[in-house]
């Protein structure tokens, strides 16, 4: 499951996984100061976050820097989805190892420690949980699709034995249409990669009122009038990008608006480029 519906809101299962796991952590770092009194770690919780986050962005950004030379104000867009994770649990272990390494602090490790744990393991169960309750596709879907032309195909036929990156899009998506033009020159440049542009819920004329006034010239535009690859995928989130390898099996995926750093980060992984 890539997305958690919450109203009409649809979230990405990994940032309400993320939010439960600081919850647990903050709860507990709570409880022991409200009925061990054992000093509050809930303050260190904030900045082992914020270091976190900013080692697994500067660490990604490094990794990827000559995609960003171009834009470097893209930097500090996180949407992204941007991060490097080892990056950021060293930094968040680094910053706590830091802040309690003077005898002053002693006191601290014990409830830092225990609110650390609590979150660690509340990731721990609940993604195991999700993972358990909803089935990753790890193939590619058998489902029906139109071209614009009305001709009925599918995904494993566009493929033709390539890696493929299936984009699940609509017109009415701002983000959707802000990253066209990011995956329309990966297609351009990768002749061993397939990018699928899979619109969901629209018609052929609602499609061609969108992608006329953009001027992209984009092969494997296809219909998906009952959103079944979204269901598939177990995202009601748009955009959606799905990763697959020559096998067709699902490697990675990425919810919310693709960069060229983000989108080269997961090529490398279904489709390395050549030394």
């Amino acid at each position: 499951m890539l997305s958690v519906q919450i109203g009409p809101l649809a979230l990405p299962a990994g940032l309400v996984l993320l939010f439960l796991a600081l919850c647990a952590a903050y709860g507990v770092a709570w409880w022991l100061r409200r009925y061990r009194q054992l000093p509050d770690a809930g303050p260190l919780v904030s900045d082992m976050l914020i270091a976190g986050l900013l080692a697994a962005r500067l660490a990604f950004v490094l990794r990827w820097h000559e995609q960003y030379l171009s834009a470097p104000w893209s930097i500090l867009n996180i949407r992204d989805g941007g991060f490097m994770a080892p990056a950021g649990i060293a930094g968040a272990l680094a910053i706590a190892a830091w802040r309690c390494r003077r005898p002053a602090m002693a006191a601290m490790r014990r409830p830092l420690a225990a609110s650390a744990a609590a979150g660690a393991l509340a990731w721990g169960v609940l993604s195991a949980g999700l993972g358990l309750a909803y089935d990753k596709p790890t193939a590619l879907p058998a489902v029906a699709l139109q071209t614009l032309d009305g001709a009925s195909t599918r995904l494993a036929a566009l493929a033709g034995g390539k890696p493929i990156v299936v984009n699940l899009w609509a017109s009415w998506c701002p983000p959707c249409r802000r990253e066209m033009p990011v995956l329309a020159a990966a297609q351009q440049a990768r002749a061993d990669v397939v990018v699928v542009y899979a619109n969901q819920r629209e018609d052929a004329a609602a499609i061609d009122a969108s992608l006329a006034p953009s001027g992209l010239a984009l092969r494997n535009v296809v219909l998906d009038g009952e959103a079944a690859l979204g269901k598939a995928a177990g995202s009601s989130a748009l955009p959606t990008t799905l990763f697959y390898d020559a096998q067709g099996r699902l490697v990675d995926t990425h919810l919310g608006e693709l960069s060229d750093a983000s989108l080269a980060s997961k090529l490398q992984k279904i489709a390395p480029p050549a030394p």
